[in-house]
This record gives C-alpha cells, structure tokens and sequence, in this order.
C-alpha cells in the first residue's frame, strides 16, 4: 500500500488499450512523494509511457487505482485532474498556428473560468514558464516556425505555467541539444524543490536518472521489478538483465553519480577453422 502521504500514489494498477493489446502493465505500485522526482526507465515497451498516461487519466485503470493527493482519479472529472497535474507527452506537438505566448497561456485553462478570463496570475505564471524555459525571445514567434528542439520547450513550458502540485515528463529531453537537456533537467529538479512537485519522468538515459533522480522505478514487461534509491536500482546485473546487454557501472569521481556505458557483445575466441 502507498504511503499516505504520497501526492500520487498507484496501486495494484492493471491497464491497457483493450482486447486487442491485453495488459500492459501488471499489478503495479508506485508513489512519489512531494518534493521529489522519480524516473522511470526500462527497455522500450515495458510500459512506461502507458503508467504515465494512466497517472494523467488517459487510461482508465481495468483493477487497481490511482489516487493524487489521497482521491482516487476515478472520482475527478478533467479539469480538476488537470489543476493537480500536468503532462508533457512524448510526441505531441502543442498548438501550430498559435505564437509561443499563445500555447505557454493555454497551461492556464483549468484554472481560468468559462469565459477563459486571464487573471495577474495567470500573467505571472506565464511570464515566469517562458523564463524558465528560456523562451523570451520566442514569445512572439508562431510555434510552427520553431525546431522540433524549440517546440519541446513550448510544451514544458505550458505544464510549467499549469502550475499543478504533480508533473509528468515523456522523454522530456527529446529532440533537445545536450546544453539543453541538461538545463531542463536542471529546472526539473529547481521546480521540485522549490515548489515541492511530485514528478515523474520517463527517461532513457540512464546517466541523466543517476544524476537527477530522488528514486528510480525500473519497470520490465509490464512491471515494476526495482523501486528506490539509484545505487540500489540502477546496477550492473539488475541492469544488464532488464536490458538484455552487459553494461560497465562507474562512479564519477567529482559528483559521486553513477555512470554508465554500454559494452560490445565478447567475441567468441577465433579457431584456425576461421582463417
């Protein structure tokens, strides 16, 4: 059972996308506390991108549940949901047709009332995503005139302007230049602990999760198989099982952080046979 103070809490999740793909995932638990990050990794389809979509509600639970902030999301309707969370999927592109002001704003709608009134926070909020995100100058640019890398921004900008207490990430640094997949990720973990968010975020570098995360959920084939601190997670046997590959694990000497380089399948010794 999650703890109760858990700002989201999975438990016994079962989901999937009907008859015809089955469970993704299976059984899974998971809770992330305020004031922390947790990434998600795993080989591709272990089912990552599906927990997170049914953290968002985007994917009704077939058993178990999801609960943000102790109510079960069964019982919230969509603007509330998207008042306590707020998603950046791995491949949607926000708002073409619209400036980066414009898409930024659109974070705002669940806290703004029928007729979409903007309030000073509102403005505030704004303001401060476009800075966080460092897209000032962009403000005025149409977001179909930007980068693939330049849109992402866009779209961590808008969650960030949403201001919910919990924060999903999708392959956030996708698409981005190494500068600033280190920036954004600096800002994740900034918005965490200044402003206390429970985040989750799926990643595939597992350096980056070595350096930035509180706790690692390791998820294989639908399941959650290690939850907890890095160095208990992320090692060479539980790795190179869960990723089928050998992998070398050092130790940064100046930060402390785990790092991680993939090695070459061993050749087998040569015989004459092969000459």
């Amino acid at each position: 059972m999650s703890p109760t103070n858990a700002a989201i809490a999975v438990e016994s999740l079962v989901a999937g996308y009907g008859a015809a793909s089955g469970e993704v995932l299976h059984q899974v638990d998971l809770d992330v506390r305020p004031g922390e990050l947790c990434m998600l990794i795993g080989p591709n389809g272990a089912g990552k991108s599906t927990l997170l979509r049914a953290i968002a509600g985007l994917v009704a639970p077939q058993a178990g549940r999801v609960r943000l902030g102790g109510e079960d999301l069964a019982g919230l309707d969509r603007a509330e949901i998207a008042r306590r969370i707020a998603l950046v999927p791995q491949s949607e592109e926000p708002g073409y047709g619209f400036t980066v002001r414009e898409v930024v704003a659109m974070g705002r709608a669940p806290h703004q009332g029928v007729w979409q009134r903007s309030s000073p926070a509102d403005a505030e909020a704004v303001l401060g995503a476009l800075a966080a995100c460092e897209l000032e100058a962009l403000a005025p640019r149409r977001v179909d005139e930007l980068s693939g890398g330049e849109r992402k921004r866009v779209a961590i900008a808008r969650a960030l302007a949403q201001r919910a207490p919990a924060l999903l990430l999708d392959e956030a640094g996708a698409h981005l230049d190494v500068r600033h997949v280190l920036s954004l990720h600096e800002l994740v973990r900034r918005e965490v602990e200044d402003r206390k968010l429970a985040c989750v975020a799926v990643v595939h570098d597992l350096n980056l999760a070595a350096q930035y995360a509180d706790r690692v959920a390791l998820l294989v084939a639908g399941r959650v198989v290690a939850h907890g601190p890095v160095d208990e997670v992320m090692t060479w046997k539980r790795l190179g099982d869960a990723f089928g590959t050998d992998l070398y694990v050092g130790v940064n000497e100046l930060t402390g952080a785990r790092y991680f380089v993939p090695m070459r399948p061993r050749s087998r010794p040569r015989s004459e046979g092969d000459l």
